[in-house]
């Protein structure tokens, strides 16, 4: 783990807002417009792109090159960029093109900024709403309509009683869509479609597991560092880390997160 200074974490979180205020601007006049085009980028499937994620990417990637030009970069749309300091910065300019594509207000932006263990501070930003989320060197918190409020996820125990989001139905692949039953069948309420959004109701305490599958590294480690400033707990589905993506699960409390991995490990992968 890099150690880092309080006046550098400092910068480090100040340089994340601009690039989530920078995001912002160039994603906002593209959202609910009429004739907005997109590109799939999946020969045997549908993963759209549009001039919305490729505009946001290019306005964080600016603001690095003037803050951060010694940082290395992994970016969902652009090409990796190698630094030297040790951080690499994980973006995803709109987490949930899909949503975005249909309106719904689901999607966000995605920042990391990580070392060799894993995502040291993450934001999840909802541009339209006008909420974000931000979480480590200290800080999980929430700032929007309501104003700025603590994160803390809820400490539910009982898999009766908990709320499971998950992006598809689907899910993934057959055997992780059984492992997402097996769990989905033993809780109180499932609701699907939220994208990123989901991992920010986790850590405002509104619900109590996320669980997906066929994740990048772009899509988690902001959620990550935002759960885990709650008190929340993300792992993969044999109980490792997730920084990499793949299958994943985000829990509230440590007992929720134990007693959902008893049932998907058997579908996890390796």
């Amino acid at each position: 783990m890099i150690h880092l200074s309080t006046t550098e974490a400092a910068q480090l979180r100040q340089t994340a807002h601009d690039m989530a205020d920078a995001a912002r601007v160039a994603i906002l006049p593209h959202f609910r417009k009429q004739g907005l085009s997109a590109e799939n980028k999946d020969a045997t499937g549908f993963d759209p792109v549009t001039i919305a994620d490729r505009a946001a990417e290019e306005a964080m990637r600016a603001v690095l090159a003037q803050k951060r030009p010694q940082d290395s970069i992994l970016g969902e749309e652009l090409a990796d960029v190698a630094g030297s300091s040790g951080l690499t910065w994980v973006l995803d300019p709109i987490d949930g093109t899909r949503g975005f594509i249909s309106g719904t207000p689901t999607w966000g932006v995605l920042i990391a900024v990580s070392d060799d263990t894993g995502p040291r501070y993450g934001i999840i930003d909802q541009p339209y709403i006008g909420e974000r989320f931000e979480g480590g060197f200290g800080h999980a918190a929430v700032d929007g309509p309501l104003g700025t409020q603590r994160l803390q996820a809820r400490a539910c125990a009982d898999l009766a009683e908990a709320t499971l989001f998950t992006t598809f139905p689907e899910v993934g692949r057959e055997t992780d869509r059984a492992g997402f039953e097996a769990v989905r069948d033993q809780v109180k309420l499932v609701r699907y479609g939220m994208d990123c959004y989901a991992y920010a109701l986790l850590a405002s305490g509104q619900i109590d597991l996320v669980i997906e599958a066929g994740l990048q590294a772009y899509d988690i480690q902001g959620p990550i560092a935002v759960v885990q400033a709650a008190g929340g707990f993300v792992t993969d589905w044999r109980g490792a880390p997730a920084h990499d993506g793949g299958q994943v699960i985000a829990a509230g409390s440590k007992a929720l997160h134990a007693a959902a991995l008893a049932l998907l490990e058997p579908f996890a992968d390796g």
